[in-house]
């Protein structure tokens, strides 16, 4: 795929005429390459602004549920990301009750993946730069303005950029979100707790037993072996007076004493960081040209490490209907559907971290809800429901009646050609067809055939979009065309196909 070859586009408020692409991105984060990436699949011109001028350095460890691990197979980035990461058991997600996970979970990726914070967002970067996205750092959005024909934005430094779509995937303090109007309603931070990495002066054993005494009830306490003597560090803080101010080791030290009784003699560390419980929702996710993703879009409490997981989804969803509305095939609702579908499943996040929240806030009462959910989670029902929410895995969107599996993502299966997800890799739809009698044709420059009569499924055929969801089950022709319509817009001429395959 080639570099994107910028252009020039009008502007009403300055007879210069500025740079003109498809698609701005505000925010080089994982949601905002992700989205980058997701757009050069179709060819989109996209242009990343990123205000920090160098990637972050601090080391924290943030995790891959199953659904993000399969979107990253789908992308064919798996083996990347495992080279970095370490996995780990898919279960003690959710308020930290430690249970393993319930057997013959749906998926062939049922595992977590510990990897750095700073290596999964170089991975996704140069994911985005490998298939032609421009990424700028040191550009901070001031301002915009929208019309009829696009998005112009003006930089910290007075440069003005023209973009058919800006989407903001600028964090939780979002600027693109502020200037757009949009409200962004919830709570605000009752409690704050200290994070960081660092070094400690005492055994490790002794470390161990005092965790063990604290943890019963102090939830959020703990020290953990990060390796080469590095221990991750999370203990409940103390009023914070100024939000602005990043804590220091003091802070750190004043707050063991005070919940351990020791210090455990902490020194040298990596990065120093503050959360609070905050928890809020972006009233809408579109205005107009403008779109909000991410934490831009939805904050919680880090409780179950969703909020990742959470924006690379958005991302994935967003990024093909975008295509699609650039490209000019797309249904006209299709766009809308990015809200229509994502808004409800980051309220149901941000309802599960509440919920887990108050089971860590160690009072009497949600000592003894944690006890009773603890016993309840030994019914396997039980626990996968729980598994199911935080990994993303039960996820469905609303494509009206049908099976079970209509709406739902599809698990990796094997096929004669290769595995299911690899024939995802392009970012397009795909019909996976066990009766050898369907055809996409008027749609092969948007969704490809695989036909294989073996294909572990109980259904003649499926429609899986580019972000492996199933959107039509069936055997009928006219069936599927109607739902690729829906889907993938208006059926190509047949020798509009024909020049596109000998140009």
């Amino acid at each position: 795929m080639h570099s994107p070859q910028f252009t020039t586009g009008p502007s009403s408020n300055d007879p210069v005429q500025p740079l003109m692409v498809d698609v701005i991105i505000a925010g080089c984060g994982p949601t905002g390459a992700m989205l980058a990436a997701e757009l050069r699949l179709h060819d989109v011109r996209v242009l990343v602004l990123e205000q920090e001028t160098e990637p972050k350095s601090f080391v924290r460890i943030v995790g891959l549920h199953v659904r993000s691990i399969e979107l990253m197979a789908m992308r064919g980035l798996l083996d990347r990301v495992l080279e970095h990461g370490r996995r780990r058991p898919a279960g003690g997600f959710f308020a930290a009750i430690a249970k393993p996970a319930p057997p013959g979970l749906d998926s062939a990726h049922a595992y977590l993946v510990g990897i750095p914070q700073p290596v999964i967002e170089r991975l996704l970067e140069e994911h985005a730069i490998e298939l032609g996205a421009q990424i700028r750092r040191g550009c901070a959005v001031a301002g915009f303005e929208q019309d009829d024909e696009g998005v112009t934005v003006e930089l910290a430094d007075g440069e003005q950029l023209r973009a058919r779509y800006l989407v903001g995937c600028d964090g939780g303090r979002s600027t693109v979100r502020k200037l757009l109007g949009v409200g962004f309603p919830g709570e605000p931070s009752r409690t704050y707790t200290l994070m960081g990495e660092m070094e400690v002066g005492v055994p490790q054993e002794e470390i161990t037993a005092k965790v063990t005494e604290i943890h019963a009830t102090h939830k959020q306490f703990w020290l953990r072996p990060f390796g080469r003597g590095v221990y991750s560090v999370v203990v409940p803080a103390a009023e914070v007076s100024d939000r602005t101010e990043p804590p220091t080791l003091e802070d750190f030290r004043h707050q063991l004493r005070a919940i351990a009784g020791t210090d455990f003699g902490v020194h040298s560390p990596r990065w120093l960081s503050r959360f609070g419980d905050a928890t809020r929702l972006a009233e809408r996710y579109r205005a107009g040209r403008v779109l909000l993703a991410g934490d831009a879009a939805h904050i919680h409490p880090p409780i179950g490490g969703q909020g990742l997981n959470l924006g690379v989804q958005d991302a994935v969803n967003l990024g093909w209907k975008l295509a699609g509305q650039i490209r000019g095939w797309a249904p006209e609702p299709l766009l809308d559907t990015y809200q229509a579908e994502r808004r409800p499943v980051a309220e149901d996040v941000l309802d599960n971290t509440r919920a887990q929240t108050e089971l860590l806030s160690g009072g009497p009462g949600p000592r003894a809800v944690r006890r009773l959910l603890t016993e309840l989670m030994d019914f396997d029902e039980v626990n996968r429901y729980l598994i199911g929410k935080i990994t993303a895995i039960d996820v469905r969107y609303d494509f009206g009646t049908g099976p079970d599996l209509l709406g739902r993502r599809l698990r990796d299966i094997d096929l004669k050609q290769g595995r299911l997800y690899d024939h995802l890799r392009r970012g397009r739809g795909l019909v996976l067809d066990r009766t050898e009698r369907l055809t996409v044709e008027g749609w092969r420059d948007r969704a490809d055939l695989v036909a294989d009569p073996a294909a572990a499924l109980d259904v003649p055929a499926i429609l899986l979009r580019p972000d492996g969801h199933v959107a039509w089950i069936g055997d009928d022709q006219q069936d599927l065309d109607d739902h690729l319509a829906r889907w993938f817009g208006q059926p190509t001429p047949r020798e509009c196909l024909s020049g596109l395959e000998h140009g």
